[in-house]
């Protein structure tokens, strides 16, 4: 059986030294035990427990001098202290101290069990909150971006050199580029990495909302406030606010913006008191600040203000040499989330993958390799299971999957072999299919500049070169 975790017990009584770890063995914790402080540190090392049972008035190294030690060198210890009846305010100065809880003697058993169990739970709970910031930091070091492009590597540099700095960050891209990414990048290479990274879409938001989620509201600020709230900027204190999309705020909330930028200070909305707070703002768009500004829509000064420091990821059409590598990627998470076993691209498919333009840019690649991901029926991925889109389907290739194409693949599939049908004749096509030959000669026209491959268009287009 498992044990249920890992428990030092320090007390200088033999007896009682022995009954406790007999009792907990009982209960299916391993044990260790020391008869003082000294011999405790002895064992930290090598038996590393989740929590330490320690009596408080010991011969040379006490109770609380050992836990003082071991706290600066191992804060997660978690620390039970047991005191004498008549010596509570020992037990007091350890909680003070940084003790999780206490226990009087003689011990209730009862009582013992309950409070090692809950001292295990936040032992528990302390690890997997490290593990999960160790994980964070992993991912967030870098080695969560994939490139072996020169532009991408040049912006990495740019990243670990600003990440220190306290200065804001624009970063400007296409849609699907990894903006959030680089933002997250400069977070972690800054002295907040294990401070909050709080996030915010503002193009999701309508006005009113947007200012509310910025800086909070007070009860009763408008229909539907029962109750104050926090907003992104008091909940970031101290980290690092992501404005996403932030050439979407409206003016109003520019002129706030930019009043914090300038006195690192707010009020809630409905609200008379002044807020400070210590927030790093990394702001992304998509758009053309710089045009917005010429046009009247964005505050110059503010753009100045978010500009001090400008990140521009490239879109993936400019560093196709990182499409194997970041299909790759995509491809073992998503056959690990799906519970498959896919060994990768055939020939044909990563072709493809490289030899397309990407307008969605990453996101647009990581949706197309779940979508194989999930047609797959072997171990790699082939043609057949990426979209038309990237892997224009020709006759042999038979008629769209379904489930598995969109309704602009099946009303292409219909249009053209109606055609073929009809001799390629676009008005009995268009009796057919109940559509206007217009559209149909529409429909041929866009394929055809799409380079999609319509048949037709294709003949079309070898006749007149022949």
């Amino acid at each position: 059986m498992a044990s249920r975790g890992r428990i030092l017990i320090v007390d200088d009584e033999a007896n009682a030294r022995a009954a406790l770890s007999e009792i907990l063995h009982d209960e299916g914790y391993a044990t260790e035990t020391a008869a003082d402080g000294f011999k405790a540190l002895a064992k930290i090392d090598e038996f590393s427990p989740d929590v330490v049972l320690t009596d408080v008035k010991m011969p040379g190294l006490d109770g609380i001098a050992l836990m003082e030690k071991v706290k600066s060198a191992a804060p997660l210890t978690v620390f039970v202290v047991m005191t004498a009846f008549g010596t509570i305010s020992s037990a007091v100065s350890a909680i003070k101290l940084g003790a999780d809880n206490y226990l009087t003697k003689p011990l209730d058993f009862d009582a013992l069990s309950a409070v090692i169990e809950r001292a295990m739970e936040k032992a528990r709970l302390l690890q997997e909150t490290r593990q999960l910031r160790d994980r964070l930091r992993d991912r967030n070091a870098f080695k969560h971006i994939i490139t072996d492009d020169p532009k991408m590597k040049a912006l990495l540099d740019v990243v670990a050199q600003v990440g220190p700095s306290k200065a804001g960050v624009l970063i400007t891209g296409e849609s699907g580029t990894g903006k959030e990414l680089i933002a997250e990048a400069v977070a972690q290479a800054s002295g907040r990495s294990d401070k909050p990274f709080v996030r915010l879409h503002c193009a999701a938001l309508a006005e009113s909302l947007l200012e509310s989620e910025l800086f909070g509201h007070e009860r009763g600020a408008f229909t539907g406030a029962v109750a104050r709230r926090e907003g992104r900027f008091k909940q970031a204190d101290g980290g690092t606010l992501f404005l996403d999309e932030i050439g979407e705020i409206p003016p109003g909330t520019q002129v706030k913006l930019l009043r914090f930028l300038q006195e690192k200070a707010f009020e809630r909305v409905g609200g008379n008191e002044t807020l400070k707070v210590d927030v790093r703002i990394i702001a992304a768009t998509n758009r053309d600040l710089a045009a917005e500004v010429k046009k009247g829509a964005f505050r110059e000064d503010l753009y100045y203000r978010l500009n001090i420091v400008s990140i521009e990821v490239p879109p993936l059409r400019e560093r196709k040499g990182d499409v194997p590598a970041l299909a790759s990627f995509f491809l073992g998470r998503y056959a690990g989330e799906n519970g498959k076993t896919i060994e990768g691209f055939s020939d044909e498919a990563l072709r493809l993958l490289s030899g397309y333009d990407w307008p969605g840019n990453v996101r647009e690649l990581e949706n197309v390799v779940e979508r194989a991901v999930v047609l797959c029926d072997g171990a790699t991925v082939e043609k057949k299971h990426l979209p038309p889109v990237v892997a224009p389907r020709t006759e042999a290739d038979g008629p769209p999957r379904v489930p598995g194409s969109t309704i602009a693949d099946l009303e292409r599939f219909a249009i053209l072999k109606t055609l073929e049908a009809c001799g390629g004749s676009t008005s009995k096509a268009a009796v057919v299919l109940g559509i206007s030959a217009r559209k149909i000669q529409y429909k041929l026209h866009e394929y055809s500049e799409a380079g999609r491959g319509a048949e037709r268009a294709d003949k079309a287009e070898r006749t007149e070169e022949s």
